[in-house]
C-alpha cells in the first residue's frame, strides 16, 4: 500500500457521503438555487491562508459554502435548456476518471483511455445510424463538436481550391459561406468566430411553418455564388425540436459541392429509437454530425461527440506530431482528432453509460422522455391561463401564459409569461427557461433526464396550477 494512500481515505470518504446525500435528496429539494450571489461570494471568498488546510475540512467546508447554490439540473424536474443528468454507471466511471487522472491525448500516456474511446466511438456511430467508416472525436460539448467538424469542412473545401489552410491560414484564402436557417443555434455563430470565418459568413435562410429550412431558399443561396459553402442543417432545433428534411436538402447541397453538417446537439439521439428514427432519414448522407453526451445520454459534464465522414480532412485539420511525443502506430492517438492536447479521459463515462443502457435502454430513454415532454406540455396547456404554442414531436415544447385581467396582447402575454416562470422558479418545484419564438415570449419545456417520471409531471402541473390560481386572485 502506498504511504500516501491514508491521506486519501478521509477526504474521499467525506466526498462520497456528501455525494450520496445529494443524489438522495436532489429529487425532493428545491430545483432552483436558494441563496443569492452576495451570500455565495461571502461564503467562498475567504482569504487564502498562508498555511494549508486539512483535506477533509476543505471538502466539508466547500459543501457547506455552496449549499443553496447548487441547482437541481441533474435532477428529475429540471426542464430548462436541454440538460440531462448522470446515469449511475456514468457518474461512477466519471469518479474513476478523476481518480485515474489519465491524460487522454495519446495512447502512450493512457492506453486504456484510448481503447475505451475507440470502442465507445464505434458504438455511438452504430446507435446513431452513422457511417461505420466515419472518424470521431469526444470533445467538451456540441460547441467544440461543431468547431471540430467545421474545421474539417474548412480544410476540405479550401483544399479543393488548392489552398492549405493549416499551412497558410485564412488570409488570401477563398471565402467560405455558411448557409443555415434562421433557427440556428448560437454555437454555430461562435464556431464561425473561433475558426476565423467570421459571423458575416453566415447566411440565414427562411424556414417553413414547421421550422424546417426551405429547399427553394437553399437552392437560390447556393446558386448565387461560387464560393465554397458549408450547409448546416438542424436535427432538433432549440425551440421546436424541428428536423430539416435531409432527404431533400442534402442532395441539393451536394449538387453544388457544399459540405453538409448536421447540428444534432440532442436530436441526433432520435436515431436510437425505432419510433423516432424516421426523423433522421437521409441524414447519414451528410459530411459531419455533432451531438452531446451530457444531454440525452445522461453522462456527466462535459461531453460532446463529433463525427466526420472524410477521415483525412478531419485528421489533417487536427493532427499534430512532434519528436518529443510518442505516437502510436496501430492504436488511436486522440489528439489526431481532437482540438484539445491535454484532455480528460471522457470516454470512460460514455462507455459506462452505453453499457448500462444497451441499445434497448437508449431507445427506451428517448421514447419515455418524449412521452413525458408531451404530457407535460399538453397538461400545462390545459390549465386556465395557459396555452400550448408547440406540442412536442420529440422532447421539446413551448407554452405561454395569458393574464385574463390584461387581455391577450403580445406584450401582456410576454410579461405574464415571464412572471409565471419567475413564480415557478421561486417555488423550487421546477426549473424552466424562456425563449422568444415568432415574436412572442414562451416557456420552453425540455425533458431528457433519465430520472424524470410521470409523478414529476403530476407535481409540476399541480404547482403551476396553484401559481396561476394565486396570480388570478
Amino acid at each position: 500500500m502506498s504511504d500516501n494512500s491514508s491521506l486519501f481515505q478521509a477526504p474521499l470518504t467525506a466526498a462520497f457521503q456528501h455525494a450520496m446525500e445529494y443524489v438522495t435528496e436532489v429529487g425532493e429539494t428545491s430545483v432552483a438555487a436558494t441563496v443569492d450571489l452576495a451570500t455565495l461570494r461571502k461564503r467562498l471568498g475567504v482569504p487564502l491562508g498562508e498555511q494549508g488546510t486539512n483535506a477533509t475540512e476543505v471538502i466539508d467546508e466547500l459543501v457547506r459554502a455552496v449549499n443553496g447554490g447548487i441547482t437541481g439540473c441533474s435532477g428529475p424536474r429540471f426542464f430548462g435548456w436541454v440538460i440531462g443528468g448522470s446515469l449511475p454507471a456514468a457518474l461512477a466511471a466519471d469518479w474513476l476518471t478523476s481518480t485515474w487522472d489519465q491524460n487522454a491525448g495519446l495512447y502512450a500516456t493512457a492506453p486504456a483511455a484510448a481503447v475505451v474511446e475507440e470502442v465507445a466511438g464505434a458504438w455511438l456511430k452504430e446507435l446513431l445510424g452513422l457511417r461505420a467508416t466515419a472518424s470521431f472525436a469526444l470533445v467538451t460539448g456540441c460547441q467544440m463538436a461543431h468547431a471540430t467538424c467545421l474545421a474539417a469542412a474548412r480544410h476540405a473545401l479550401l483544399a479543393r481550391r488548392g489552398w492549405d489552410v493549416e499551412e497558410n491560414g485564412l488570409a488570401g484564402a477563398p471565402r467560405i459561406r455558411i448557409l443555415t436557417s434562421t433557427e440556428k443555434h448560437g454555437t454555430i455563430v461562435r464556431t464561425a468566430r473561433l475558426l476565423g470565418l467570421g459571423e458575416k459568413c453566415i447566411i440565414d435562410l427562411p424556414v417553413d411553418d414547421d421550422g424546417r429550412l426551405s429547399a427553394k431558399a437553399l437552392s437560390a443561396a447556393l446558386e448565387s455564388s461560387t464560393d465554397p459553402a458549408i450547409v448546416v442543417l438542424q436535427a432538433g432545433d432549440l425551440n421546436l425540436g424541428a428536423f430539416d428534411d435531409f432527404t431533400e436538402l442534402i442532395p441539393i447541397a451536394k449538387k453544388f459541392g457544399a459540405w453538409v453538417h448536421v447540428d444534432g446537439a440532442f436530436g441526433l439521439w432520435v436515431a436510437a429509437s425505432p419510433r423516432t428514427r424516421q426523423l433522421m432519414r437521409g441524414a447519414e448522407d451528410a459530411d459531419s454530425w455533432a451531438t452531446d453526451g451530457h444531454k440525452w445520454l445522461n453522462v456527466p459534464y462535459d461531453c460532446g461527440y463529433a463525427f466526420v465522414a472524410d477521415r483525412e480532412a478531419h485528421r489533417a485539420s487536427m493532427s499534430h506530431h512532434a519528436a518529443y511525443l510518442t505516437h502510436a502506430d496501430a492504436a488511436r492517438d486522440e489528439l489526431d482528432w481532437n482540438p484539445e492536447f491535454s484532455r480528460r479521459g471522457r470516454g470512460f463515462a460514455t462507455y459506462a453509460a452505453l453499457r448500462e443502457l444497451g441499445r434497448a435502454g437508449v431507445a427506451e430513454l428517448v421514447e419515455r422522455t418524449c412521452a413525458i415532454a408531451h404530457a407535460l406540455v399538453t397538461r400545462i396547456g390545459q390549465l386556465e391561463g395557459a396555452e400550448v404554442l408547440w406540442t412536442p414531436q420529440i422532447n421539446q415544447g413551448l407554452v405561454r401564459f395569458v393574464d385574463p385581467r390584461d387581455g391577450a396582447s403580445t406584450a401582456a402575454c410576454d410579461a405574464y409569461t415571464e412572471l409565471v416562470m419567475a413564480e415557478i422558479l421561486a417555488s423550487g418545484e421546477a426549473f424552466f427557461t424562456g425563449t422568444t419564438w415568432r415574436g412572442q415570449r414562451a416557456m420552453r419545456v425540455s425533458v431528457c433526464n433519465w430520472q424524470t417520471s410521470a409523478k414529476d409531471v403530476d407535481r409540476v402541473v399541480a404547482r403551476i396550477e396553484a401559481i396561476l390560481r394565486a396570480l388570478k386572485t
